[in-house]
């Protein structure tokens, strides 16, 4: 099958997921394009089965914000018409979706049929979609995809409750490869550099936005450092950022903290962590907490969005309610006090990343893949 897929290719979750789909797909025979604006981050190495196609925006002094929606929309009906593409997925309805649909639309006009397979992530429907200025084309551009996906019953939730979608859609998680981190020979043990033998580690990763609470994080943290010789690991970027440092040196603890910025070596960093913390406001799915889990790090989160379909309270973690740092706090030191009950919980978070292993995911995509070609819209 040739697939094109439509991200956007920055650091965040939903980009990954849709590099590491198609990645998957094209070890699976696949012939997969990635379409967007530059490469994404996730996708180190082109193959026979993997293209990518930059998408090109002009810049005319007439417009005051360049118009990528229409660059993206003939950006599909070029490479459609190049390479035979069979079927667009798109990951984020905005402005993806709506591009799609325009696509599809200017090749139904020279009798070319292409359906369209849209997934949802969080952010286009819970922040941005619901936005009054977006709400219509978001709505519209849902009910004109042939398949729609989410990424948890959470969101898929919230996005019934936001708009009045006509179509069904399917419920299909967030995945990891459970396997492909533990075979990488360039992840050598190097813990020492970031920490002493008897800390603990505590790492978040994340685009550092309100909605990531970074400032509990922070506050977590201190609450642990009290109890426990540990550091920890702040991964990612973003406006929250300096916020956070400052409040690192007015606990006094800068010491004690490292910001990596956007990294390129998440692995690295997690194969030597203890604990995770993420704290959000909401989060879709929790990609991040399970790209821990693999690793068997245990998971302190909020229980809001789709957070309690990823991190079993109790079990491969604990969840808290938004804001309450010291549940957490205690729940990380009752974690990372006690070895015997640590260990079980590493246990436990491999066990549970191993329901999400992308062997039990991609067939689902691939059978609505199937299903999307078969029904003419």
């Amino acid at each position: 099958m040739k697939i094109a897929i439509v991200c956007y290719p920055t650091f965040g979750g939903s980009g990954v997921v849709a590099t590491e789909l198609g990645l998957e797909l094209a070890r699976r025979g696949h012939e997969i394009h990635f379409i967007t604006y530059s490469q994404p981050v996730r996708l180190s190495q082109l193959s026979p089965n993997v293209h990518y196609h930059e998408v090109n925006v002009p810049e005319y002094p007439l417009f005051h914000y360049q118009p990528y929606e229409l660059a993206l929309s003939s950006k599909l009906v070029d490479m459609v018409k190049l390479y035979g593409i069979e079927l667009l997925h798109v990951h984020y309805a905005i402005p993806h979706a709506y591009a799609a649909y325009m696509a599809k639309q200017m090749l139904k006009d020279e009798g070319i049929y292409v359906p369209i397979v849209t997934t949802l992530h969080g952010t286009d429907i819970t922040l941005v979609g619901s936005h009054p200025f977006y709400k219509p084309a978001v709505a519209f551009s849902i009910n004109k995809s042939d398949i729609v996906t989410s990424v948890s019953q959470s969101l898929k939730d919230d996005t019934y409750r936001h708009f009045n979608i006509r179509k069904e859609i399917h419920v299909i998680p967030n995945f990891i490869e459970l396997d492909k981190n533990m075979k990488d020979p360039s992840i050598s043990c190097r813990r020492s550099v970031m920490a002493n033998e008897n800390e603990r580690i505590l790492t978040h990763i994340s685009n550092f936005r309100k909605i990531k609470r970074i400032p509990d994080v922070i506050k977590i943290f201190n609450e642990v450092q009290k109890q426990l010789p540990a550091k920890l690991m702040m991964v990612g970027d973003g406006p929250e950022r300096a916020k956070a440092e400052k409040l690192c040196q007015k606990y006094g603890i800068s010491d004690k903290v490292i910001f990596f910025g956007n990294s390129n070596e998440i692995d690295q960093i997690l194969s030597y962590t203890d604990l995770f913390l993420l704290p959000s406001e909401t989060e879709s799915f929790g990609l991040a907490a399970l790209e821990a889990m693999v690793w068997g790090i245990p998971v302190i989160s909020s229980n809001s969005g789709g957070l309690p379909e990823v991190n079993f309270d109790g079990i491969s973690g604990y969840l808290s309610d938004v804001g309450d740092v010291d549940a957490m706090a205690a729940n990380a030191i009752k974690i990372l006090g006690n070895e015997t009950i640590y260990q079980k919980f590493r246990k436990n978070a491999r066990e549970v990343a191993s329901q999400f292993n992308i062997d039990k995911i991609l067939p689902l995509y691939e059978a609505l893949y199937e299903e999307a070609l078969h029904v003419k819209a």
